[in-house]
């Protein structure tokens, strides 16, 4: 599912995902540049949310879960190298799930943020490439 959706064919990641966890590898490119020669901030936001929306989405296997709310912060600029984003539930409820994630690139912390998601009524099958 992830890595088919057609924004993957421009930013090229991995992904590994476990219970409550998920971790996405990124090679940082001149083409992913803002004016200023670094990384634009939507690469981190990208990053961010979909290691924490895969941790949450680990815990749900009947519906897509949606990203209600994310809150990122930018600490330090990247111009190349690969960015390691990790993202762990920290709480969940019957309808309501919360999520962390943080960038590092070469052991250095780069970004972090955290979201709230929600499950959907879209049923996870193979309509929305879910396999």
């Amino acid at each position: 599912m992830y890595l088919d959706a057609p924004i993957n064919q421009f930013f090229k990641p991995s992904i590994h995902i476990e219970e409550a966890r998920a971790e996405i590898r990124l090679a940082v490119r001149p083409d992913m540049h803002h004016a200023a020669h670094a990384a634009h901030g939507a690469v981190y936001f990208k990053m961010l949310d979909d290691a924490a929306f895969f941790a949450v989405q680990s815990l749900v296997a009947e519906h897509f879960v949606l990203t209600v709310t994310f809150t990122v912060y930018l600490v330090a600029p990247v111009v190349d190298g690969e960015m390691v984003a990790t993202g762990r539930v920290v709480h969940q409820s019957r309808r309501l799930f919360l999520a962390e994630s943080v960038i590092e690139v070469n052991g250095k912390t780069v970004a972090r943020g955290n979201g709230s998601f929600m499950r959907s009524a879209v049923p996870l099958n193979e309509s929305i490439g879910y396999r």
